[in-house]
């Protein structure tokens, strides 16, 4: 037999069906509203069915032992495993159930989000929100965090501004989830994070794939592979990025030279330097820095201080 709570030293927020129609008529709120929160401690025998799904996104984050999930319009859905570290989330109207491990129950916290939010989230899922996804978090502890403010907010009281506050939190773990699942696995990241951190530590030097490669101990093909899986594009491409993101600082915030700028991103040549800037940012670096450079800042005159704050 499962059970939906009730677990020892559980913790719930359900907010009342009035409250969440009020809700609606706030900007910040109708966006994405959090609509139930918890948090279930070694959740024994711990179980969940909605033939239609919810009428939110649920997001479920596992903290200790295991748990299971699977869809129920589909019979040949495979069964989905969640463990400690990683995140399950339930796409609204999507038929589910899930539960807790037996020999090794997991202990969760957990929030339904509800609004343009939380749908655009799916959106962005694998297959766009039409199956269970299990994410694995490359922060635990941030993302955890986050989903502790957004129960701890529920717990102060059901008024708008905790509402406001809940929803921040909120729509800050979807983007953090969002963010994982794009990114894959941390394991499938580490190999790449010493060529992340080189390249935007040598942006002057030359780009060599192999080399690269070998930073990560890879070969080139695999290299190659998984760097377009964790950026969406090669190595050139983002390299091109980071140079260029660096240039428009430099422009926009000191008097170097444009030919100087590009000599300290990579670009010995004057002429292609400005191509891949107007490449990337649609104008010349010579109109960049026109229209993003800041004049001196003026002093504001003493006089315009209010009184007891007036400069020194």
């Amino acid at each position: 037999m499962s059970i939906g709570e009730g677990f020892p030293g559980e913790r719930l927020r359900i907010l009342p069906p009035a409250v969440a129609r009020a809700a609606g008529a706030s900007p910040i709120t109708r966006e994405l509203l959090v609509t139930d929160a918890g948090w279930f401690p070694h959740a024994l025998h711990h179980g969940r069915q909605r033939l239609l799904g919810a009428g939110a996104s649920v997001v479920i984050v596992c903290t200790a032992g295991r748990g299971w999930c699977r869809a129920t319009q589909d019979d040949s859905a495979t069964t989905l495993h969640v463990r400690a570290g990683q995140a399950l989330v339930l796409p609204a109207q999507l038929g589910h159930r899930y539960g807790s491990m037996a020999d090794d129950p997991w202990t969760i916290i957990w929030m339904h989000a509800a609004g343009p939010q939380a749908r655009a989230f799916e959106a962005s899922l694998p297959d766009g929100g039409r199956r269970p996804v299990v994410i694995d978090l490359h922060d635990r502890a941030r993302i955890q965090q986050l989903m502790e403010e957004v129960l701890t907010t529920m717990e102060v009281d059901d008024t708008l501004p905790s509402l406001m506050r809940t929803s921040g939190a909120a729509g800050n773990v979807l983007a953090h989830l969002a963010a994982d699942a794009a990114a894959g696995p941390p394991m499938r990241q580490a190999p790449l994070r010493r060529v992340f951190a080189h390249l935007r530590d040598h942006l002057d030097h030359p780009v060599v794939v192999s080399e690269l490669a070998e930073l990560a101990g890879l070969s080139p093909s695999h290299f190659a592979a998984l760097f377009r899986a964790a950026t969406g594009g090669g190595v050139v491409a983002y390299v091109t990025r980071l140079r260029i993101a660096r240039a428009s600082e430099l422009l926009a915030t000191t008097t170097l030279p444009v030919a100087e700028v590009g000599r300290i991103v990579g670009y010995e040549d004057p002429l292609y330097f400005s191509r891949r800037f107007r490449a990337v940012q649609g104008i010349s670096p010579r109109l960049f820095r026109e229209a993003h450079a800041h004049d001196p800042p003026e002093q504001i005159p003493r006089d315009a201080w209010p009184s007891g704050h007036a400069a020194g």
